[in-house]
């Protein structure tokens, strides 16, 4: 594609580096902000630079926060006792929508994939550890994608927490198998939760 400016063709290249995001849908965005108002587009400037300086990552559950402890984890009206563990905070913007659950979590940063050369040392696995170990939790709330990464990744969870006094419970499998939470609809999603299982059942199934 021939571009009339340079400019142009290294914004439609930045947009294209997006997920999901072609070229044509680059240049369309492109062009759409060409249209705004200066205004819109330095307040635009201005979101992505705040990204890049001022978001931050909570040193207690690892969710993306602007804090050193987000607002979640230092909400005293949460039940600290219970901790749902996911993959990343997508999912606990899935999980909030269902306004289900009223404790807090604990995010993975990812799942055990070996083929993607990712493993439990490369996971927010140990401080998942350490906070069950030096707090008074009572439940771990597993809640991974039903795909062959977020089953691995749950029993190596469970085989690292089993010997703690807690309950480890997985979500009910109202969601499909090979379905990630974030693109689960919120009543299917509350009641997996609602009706979580002990994980030692769900292995059974």
């Amino acid at each position: 594609m021939e571009y009339s400016s340079k400019i142009l063709e290294q914004a439609v290249e930045s947009f294209s580096a997006l997920p999901g995001v072609g070229k044509k849908t680059a240049l369309r965005h492109v062009l759409h902000l060409i249209k705004q108002d200066p205004k819109i587009i330095e307040g635009f400037i201005h979101s992505l630079d705040k990204l890049r300086t001022e978001l931050r990552f909570c040193t207690k559950c690892h969710n993306i926060s602007e804090t050193e402890v987000c607002a979640i984890c230092s909400n005293p009206a949460r039940d600290h006792s219970t901790i749902c563990l996911v993959q990343d905070f997508r999912d606990i913007l899935a999980v909030e929508n269902t306004g289900q659950f009223k404790g807090i979590y604990h995010v993975l940063g990812g799942l055990i994939s070996p083929l993607d050369g990712i493993g439990p040392n490369d996971l927010n696995i140990q401080s998942l550890v350490d906070k069950v170990n030096n707090a008074t939790v009572k439940e771990v709330i597993l809640a991974l994608n039903a795909t062959m990464e977020g089953e691995t990744t749950s029993f190596f969870v469970f085989k690292k927490l089993n010997s703690f006094p807690i309950v480890m419970s997985a979500i009910a499998r109202g969601i499909a198998v090979g379905d990630e939470l974030e693109y689960t609809d919120e009543v299917t999603l509350a009641r997996s939760i609602s009706n979580r299982v002990p994980f030692n059942d769900s292995l059974k199934k």
